[in-house]
Order: C-alpha cells, then structure tokens, then sequence
C-alpha cells in the first residue's frame, strides 16, 4: 500500500469520526468507534469498520443509523477532503474485538 493510500485512509478515519462525533445528530448511533477504513486503490469506495458497546441489537441500530446519515456524513466529508473523488461510504460492524475475546477465553479455558 502506498503512502499517499495509508495517509487518505486516516485522513478520512480522522474526519468521519468528528463528523459522526460533532455533527451527526441521529441518537441512534449512541457511541461509536470507528476502528478502520480501508478505502478502495480507484478512491470509490470506503469501507469504514465501526465497533458499538452494547448488545447485538444496539450495534444493529447504530449501524442502521449510520446507514441512514451516510449521505449526509459524504457531503460533510466532501468538504473537508482535498481529492477530487469523494469515496462512497459502506459502514460494516467489525467483530475483531469480539472475535479476540472468544479466543482468549479458550486459551483461558486450557490453561486451568
């Protein structure tokens, strides 16, 4: 991955998370974090990994939320990016953090 690709990359995870933070006024989303983004190498897509506390039926919602306001959060980014293509924003859960506490408990569970 080239340097200018890492750096648009936290340029947009740095503005979509004051954007969602300051300017999203959906309560839905509740609190997020905004683990990753790995944008596409033609800059069409950006795929942004989010992370909610909570249960299953709060990510759900909050995801929705996203979803719902993505729109909004292209336009504000729009305005605070200096590349000429604006990505197309896809919001998935990331499950790496859940994923790492099921392995530990079983790493756990053979060590006793």
């Amino acid at each position: 991955m080239s340097i200018k690709h890492e750096r648009v990359n936290q340029i947009i995870l740095k503005e979509v998370t004051e954007i969602i933070q300051f300017s999203l006024k959906d309560p839905s989303v509740g609190f997020v974090t905004i683990t990753d983004v790995d944008v596409t190498t033609d800059y069409s897509y950006a795929t942004i990994y989010v992370s909610f506390l909570g249960k299953e039926e709060r990510k759900i919602a909050g995801l929705k939320a996203l979803n719902r306001g993505k729109g909004f959060v292209r336009s504000e980014l729009s305005k605070k990016l200096t590349i000429k293509k604006v990505p197309e924003l896809i919001f998935k859960l990331d499950d790496t953090l859940e994923k790492g506490q099921k392995i530990d408990e079983i790493i756990r569970s053979f060590s006793n």
